[in-house]
């Protein structure tokens, strides 16, 4: 079983990669730097040859205009080229990827979903680190509870459905074990690191003015701000065990996740 590992350098796919690697399975790793171009359905092909199953992320998320569309050709390409098992990382509360999440229960492949909340390292990797190092945390967030995922945790569920049995047909809903709003985030980072870290929330003009002039594009600006005001309106305030389902053992904690990465928040 050839495994291409789509977003193969990101939060996910590079750990996922380097799972299935260490166990000696054969990995492809599908980035812009190896030729694979979500807007470039030119590559996909080269891509797919010779691979059997494929872990299904979307750049830049599900949710943003276009997604379903090359999801869809993606899936259906991918199934007429011999793709047998598809792992497809979904987005909790977001209507635009539960429309791929169809795509790809209907594709006649064998399939898994990982449907998850906010990354924890969202805030360790990219996206919001700089605004943990300044010391702020700024966004168009009411204080509203997410259930925080650990992405160890997704690409251990990712693994599982790869190589174990009874994975096949299971949609995972993966959260962390509590909820938590951006305010006790911050108190969490604080007590981590020994520093003063606050949330302030900013009206959405004022996060994409912000991010636009941070060298985020307009239009990616303001789909992340469309996207924090559709999954951060309480739809998503409450705990799922999927990681238990999928993995047999609790979700990761936030407090183990910020005492771990403590040292990359220190100016």
């Amino acid at each position: 079983m050839t495994i291409l590992v789509l977003g193969g350098t990101g939060k996910t796919g590079r750990r996922i990669a380097d799972r299935l690697i260490s166990l000696g399975l054969p990995v492809r790793v599908g980035s812009r730097s190896t030729g694979f171009d979500w807007r470039d359905r030119s590559t996909w092909a080269a891509s797919l040859d010779g691979v059997t199953a494929v872990y299904l992320s979307y750049h830049p998320d599900l949710a943003f205009p276009g997604a379903y569309d090359d999801v869809k050709a993606f899936t259906e390409l991918a199934v007429r080229s011999g793709t047998r098992r598809l792992v497809l990382l979904s987005g909790r509360g977001e209507q635009g990827a539960q429309a791929s999440e169809r795509t790809v229960r209907e594709s006649g492949a064998e399939w898994t979903i990982l449907r998850c909340s906010w990354f924890m390292q969202n805030l360790s990797e990219d996206f919001l680190l700089g605004q943990v190092l300044a010391g702020v945390i700024a966004l168009p967030a009411p204080d509203v509870p997410e259930p925080f995922v650990d992405v160890e945790d997704i690409a251990d569920a990712a693994v599982a459905a790869f190589t174990e049995d009874g994975h096949a047909g299971r949609l995972y809903e993966l959260t962390g074990p509590r909820l938590l709003t951006f305010r006790d985030v911050a108190r969490e980072l604080s007590r981590a690191t020994g520093r003063e870290i606050t949330f302030t929330p900013v009206t959405p003009e004022e996060y994409v003015a912000a991010a636009v002039a941070d060298g985020l594009p307009q239009e990616a600006a303001e789909n992340l701000s469309a996207l924090f005001a559709e999954t951060l309106d309480g739809r998503n305030a409450f705990v799922a065990d999927g990681v238990r389902e999928a993995l047999g053992r609790p979700a990761r904690d936030f407090a183990d996740y910020a005492g771990a990465h403590a040292h990359l928040w220190k100016p």
